[in-house]
């Protein structure tokens, strides 16, 4: 691809018409990391932290935020998503916990970005909670690691590529 689809000739920005394109099943996976303190992540493995369940609230902004991009990204569609998850993997060797979030459609467009602003804000999410714990949070490795449907077909991408 060799120009933006969301401009047009006269360089102004355009939202793309898909209402020729076929609806297909399409499928997206973004992964991202929040980074802390051993001790940040012992209380939220543990369920100590005041404010409650972490993951639990992170896993509900996230699916919730999979469904509201359209509003929060101007040229995005706005999607009926048929399926969204937000699982943690605690990576205590790197002090961090991973969050994958999966979105799937039956439409005429993609949900990279759906899966992609689940991540983000479940990691905010994150931060929100434990910031009065530790200020010193990271949130990266942000990115998307498969996609499938569409004229683009398949893409993969390993975890280990998002370190870089």
């Amino acid at each position: 691809m060799n120009s933006f689809t969301h401009i047009d000739a006269q360089g102004r920005v355009r939202m793309v018409d898909v209402s020729e394109k076929e609806a297909s099943r399409r499928t997206a996976t973004a992964s991202g990391r929040v980074f802390m303190k051993p001790e940040t992540l012992e209380m939220i493995l543990s369920g100590t932290l005041k404010k409650g369940n972490v993951l639990e609230t992170a896993r509900i902004a996230g699916v919730m935020a999979a469904k509201k991009t359209s509003e929060l990204i101007p040229m995005c569609h706005p999607l009926n998503i048929r399926h969204a998850s937000v699982d943690f993997f605690p990576e205590p060797e790197r002090q961090a916990i991973r969050v994958q979030a999966s979105v799937r459609v039956v439409d005429q467009t993609g949900v990279e970005m759906e899966a992609l602003t689940a991540v983000s804000v479940a990691c905010l999410t994150i931060y929100d909670m434990c910031k009065s714990y530790d200020r010193g949070m990271t949130i990266g490795h942000i990115g998307l690691v498969e996609k499938s449907g569409g004229k683009s077909g398949a893409y993969t991408r390993p975890l280990a590529e998002l370190e870089k």
